[in-house]
């Protein structure tokens, strides 16, 4: 089984993985994922109660899989060896940990994954350059152009895309339809216009705004809910 939830923010949000929030797990095994729309958080400082948490998860009956959100310590992150899993390039944080990174297609279960992480911090002026802000928080251009390659390899067809922020198209929806206003457009927001418009797909699950929305029947935005893709 495969499970879809938002942002983790390292150990902030850990309570919705609690077997309380989500009993789910008790039957869960290591063949099954919690897919993290970004943000996952817990590769920041290594600090003793990181690796704790890093721990708690790693013990969890499932595996947790991560795009990477815009608040992630990317210098730390992409120490990580660069290995291959299930059709597309990732970052093993541990056994049960794995970094889905931006612009590949997986298949996982039978199911085709799309992952592009990354999004603009709006808070970036009150953070510090290399302790709690990185410029690798948007992705560059070999980084977009992997993610068109690689969809066209699959004849732009997959069973689901995994980002964390969302096109510009649905930026606006969310604006007029639910009168909150979401973070700034930018170049990934472009980006997954041109994704969302050339794909099939099934469903887009994305994080990054806090909520629990969903759009339409093709794009949901998930913090704290967890979703079963059936």
């Amino acid at each position: 089984m495969i499970y879809v939830t938002g942002d983790l923010h390292g150990h902030i949000d850990k309570s919705k993985l609690n077997t309380k929030n989500f009993p789910e797990q008790r039957n869960l095994t290591k063949k099954d994922y919690v897919i993290i729309c970004g943000d996952f958080g817990l590769v920041w400082n290594n600090s003793k109660q990181e690796l704790y948490w890093r721990k708690w998860l790693d013990n969890k009956n499932f595996r947790t899989l991560f795009c990477d959100g815009n608040h992630e310590n990317f210098e730390l992150l992409n120490q990580y060896p660069v290995t291959e899993w299930n059709g597309g390039k990732i970052h093993k944080i541990s056994n049960s940990i794995i970094h889905l990174m931006r612009g590949q297609v997986f298949t996982i279960d039978g199911l085709k994954f799309f992952t592009m992480g990354g999004a603009v911090s709006v808070d970036k002026e009150s953070r510090i350059r290399g302790i709690s802000w990185w410029e690798a928080e948007v992705p560059n251009y070999t980084e977009y152009e992997e993610g068109l390659s690689n969809l066209e390899r699959n004849n732009w067809q997959v069973d689901y895309i995994i980002t964390h922020t969302c096109s510009s198209d649905i930026l606006n929806w969310i604006s007029k339809i639910f009168g909150f206003q979401p973070k700034p457009d930018d170049s990934v927001n472009k980006y997954l216009d041109v994704i969302q418009k050339n794909s099939r797909y099934q469903h887009h699950y994305f994080g990054h705004f806090h909520e629990d929305i969903n759009i339409d029947d093709k794009h949901t935005l998930v913090y704290e809910k967890i979703i079963r893709i059936k």
